[in-house]
């Protein structure tokens, strides 16, 4: 079963990021448009789970199956979409998960909802210290229950995403 548990952040998730980022440039090289660092470890300051999302961009989502096996041999489980058409999803850990991988096409709107949503709370004091409150009161509700945390969230994260996605637009404009 796979326990819940937001801790302090660690300075050390940018480090661990950078060395998984290499791994997967090896692997996605010929695909690969950028990487990116993404979720809460991306975040400096905000207490998160110890789990690192990290977002690469492809010219074609469709030839990253290509990869699966490189993918597994770095330890990845791939999940497809999984719920998210035009995504390729991998995870890697288990029941202890380290890292998530969310492949996306290059021109995916994603890509921007989880830019904006990074950037966002990086720049908003305020809304990371009530997005932090919200998940530790979460994880202390929901502690064996990763259902529950993320439905309970996802308000909050629908909301924000939608005031993020045009503080993005306007200040990528300037």
């Amino acid at each position: 079963m796979r326990s819940i548990k937001v801790v302090n952040y660690n300075d050390q998730w940018p480090r661990i990021f950078e060395e998984e980022k290499e791994k997967l440039e090896a692997v996605l090289k010929v695909e690969l448009m950028e990487i990116y660092h993404i979720g809460s470890t991306s975040v400096p300051g905000l207490k998160a789970k110890p789990i690192i999302d990290i977002m690469p961009v492809v010219k074609n989502i469709e030839d990253v199956d290509r990869y699966e096996a490189e993918m597994a041999g770095l330890g990845y489980e791939s999940l497809g979409e999984n719920g998210i058409a035009g995504r390729r999803y991998f995870r890697k850990g288990g029941d202890e998960r380290s890292h998530h991988v969310h492949v996306f096409e290059e021109g995916s709107e994603d890509i921007t909802r989880h830019l904006s949503f990074r950037d966002y709370l990086r720049e908003h004091q305020e809304v990371r210290f009530h997005y932090e409150n919200l998940k530790m009161k979460l994880a202390s509700e929901f502690p064996n229950d990763i259902g529950g945390y993320m439905d309970r969230k996802n308000q909050f994260i629908q909301e924000t995403e939608q005031t993020a996605m045009i503080w993005y637009k306007d200040n990528k404009q300037k």
